[in-house]
């Protein structure tokens, strides 16, 4: 009989030592797998990227692609009330493409619809071409790109410029993620929530677009607001009709659902309640909103300060080395906006397709609007493959620009 080498403490502490080890391996590997989404998250993939070059080089190359969006006899339409605008802001043309097909296809009187889909520079005469070789009936599209505003400048703008220029901006959107964060004193939800706010895009100047519409778009009354990551299901003309009893933004709140992930965001959930001027502000149990689909009446918000509140949060957070919040455009749209929200039925907004995989079936098929926001957009590979068919059902697969390109159903 073999004599044991060690004593029942000996063996235990051993045992002991041997489990913390694997759930620290565990744990490491589990924020190595939300660094990798991060990753996934923020490249541009092959296909979209391949997309943008070759309808850019049409753009060059052929007549058709470069011509007036839309015709002459329409321009009037691009400042008439009686029709219903959609204003869509985004550098993915792909992603501007199911926005607007699924809009116009939803919709009981598409000829009313006007879109006005607004890029960057480097993306507008791809973004033209794509909307120029493939019309939608009865829809009005303009395509405009920002450098096209002529109110649009870093004089109008200051803000813009002091972010993208401040090096405690550049390194918080564009350094390394890791370095300097205590893993063992961070939960993985935590984590993955503070990488989702490095997003690079949050320091984009289109992404902070909407908070100029009043002065981009100054002969509309109102108009509904989409991000890129959603889709239209339902017929939204009713929108129009909905009275804010005088408020600016039409808006789903996000604090009252049964789904404690996604509808549960409260102010405390975006802004640091240990900053003393935060605490002096504002609320940590006012209820928080969703900007992504958002009627703006824009008579109403010309009469506010929404835009100087919003500046000048901004710069308080910048003065305050980034402590007063961490989520990108969204809490100074809370601050500013604060007063001015109507809430509108939960029905014509689902979100969290893009963050919760156990997100029900059944009530997105009912949504108005659903929305992929977060990480795990639907034409990426970390999409949730049981709810990219609601948003591939509106890719023209089809189309010879996107077969060459091998952007596959």
């Amino acid at each position: 009989m073999k004599i044991n080498k060690y004593s029942t403490k000996e063996f235990a502490l051993i045992l002991k030592g041997m489990m913390e080890r694997s759930e620290r391996e565990i744990r490491e590997s589990k924020f190595a797998e939300l660094m990798n989404k991060h990753f996934a998250a923020t490249a541009i993939p092959k296909g979209i990227h391949c997309l943008s070059l070759r309808l850019t080089d049409e753009y060059s190359s052929n007549a058709h692609a470069r011509k007036q969006l839309p015709s002459p006899e329409l321009l009037p339409l691009l400042s008439d009330n009686s029709y219903h605008h959609f204003v869509l802001a985004t550098d993915n043309i792909l992603a501007a493409a199911v926005v607007v097909t699924s809009a116009v296809q939803s919709s009981l009187k598409p000829e009313k619809i006007v879109f006005h889909v607004i890029t960057d520079k480097k993306t507008y005469a791809g973004m033209h071409s794509w909307f120029a070789l493939n019309p939608i009936s009865s829809a009005i599209i303009e395509v405009k790109g920002v450098h096209q505003f002529d109110w649009l400048t870093r004089e109008n703008v200051p803000v813009l410029e002091a972010v993208e220029s401040h090096n405690l901006i550049r390194n918080y959107y564009h350094g390394n993620h890791v370095a300097g964060a205590n893993l063992s004193d961070t939960t993985p939800r935590t984590f993955a929530s503070k990488l989702q706010a490095r997003s690079p895009k949050y320091i984009s100047l289109l992404n902070h677009l909407r908070i100029y519409l009043p002065e981009l778009f100054p002969y509309l009354d109102k108009v509904v607001f989409l991000d890129d990551d959603v889709v239209i299901q339902r017929d939204l003309s009713p929108l129009w009709e909905i009275d804010l009893n005088g408020k600016v933004n039409g808006a789903v709140e996000t604090c009252n659902g049964e789904d404690d992930w996604v509808m549960s965001k409260r102010f405390r959930n975006y802004f640091n309640f240990s900053h003393p001027l935060i605490a002096k502000n504002l609320n940590a149990d006012e209820c928080a909103w969703a900007y992504g689909m958002n009627i703006f009446d824009l008579r109403a918000w010309r009469k506010t300060d929404i835009r100087d509140t919003y500046h000048a949060w901004l710069k308080e957070n910048l003065k305050s080395n980034l402590t007063l919040w961490k989520l990108g455009t969204l809490p100074p749209a809370l601050i500013a906006f604060k007063g001015y929200v109507h809430p509108i039925d939960p029905s014509w907004h689902m979100l969290g397709l893009g963050y919760q995989n156990k997100t029900n079936v059944e009530n997105v098929k009912k949504a108005a609007v659903i929305h992929y926001n977060g990480q795990s957009k639907p034409w990426l590979e970390i999409g949730f493959e049981h709810l990219r068919p609601f948003w591939t059902k509106y890719v023209n697969y089809s189309n010879d620009f996107i077969r060459n390109c091998q952007i596959l159903e």
